[in-house]
């Protein structure tokens, strides 16, 4: 067994493209680190992929979607093709959705936070400092 390498912003792109695409009715974490050997170059691990949330969050969105519609493919080739590109943005919608879900949860948290704290909005809303790169050149020396 080999040891998965860091996965790359591509192999990531890659491997969220291979889930949201995923072809057939059942999904696991072995047929996606199997699937996505070719992609990334070695076989990844289960491990790495689930240290990744989009990955993670997506493969979720998936089985989710495919316990509640199944795959409903009709026959014809250029039919067959529409409903997987479908099935594709369905998964990715899901994804982005629960992504949402989470962001606003966490606004939320913020949000009291920031009352419970008597941070006004003029605070918040103020822009970040300015990187002053020579004050950092000199530190170096």
């Amino acid at each position: 067994m080999t040891l998965a390498k860091h996965l790359s912003k591509i192999d990531l792109k890659s491997i969220l493209n291979l889930i949201h695409g995923w072809p057939n009715d059942k999904l696991t974490w072995g047929d996606i680190c199997e699937a996505a050997e070719p992609l990334v170059g070695k076989r990844p691990t289960r491990q790495s992929l689930n240290s990744h949330e989009e990955i993670v969050n997506a493969y979720q969105a998936k089985k989710t979607g495919l316990k509640t519609q199944g795959q409903r493919e009709p026959r014809p080739s250029s039919l067959k093709v529409a409903v997987a590109r479908n099935c594709k943005l369905e998964s990715e919608l899901a994804q982005v959705r629960e992504q949402n879900r989470a962001l606003k949860e966490m606004y939320v948290v913020w949000q009291y936070n920031t009352y419970k704290r008597g941070i006004t909005e003029r605070e918040l809303n103020a822009p970040l400092p300015a990187i002053d790169r020579e004050r950092t050149d000199r530190e170096k020396r």
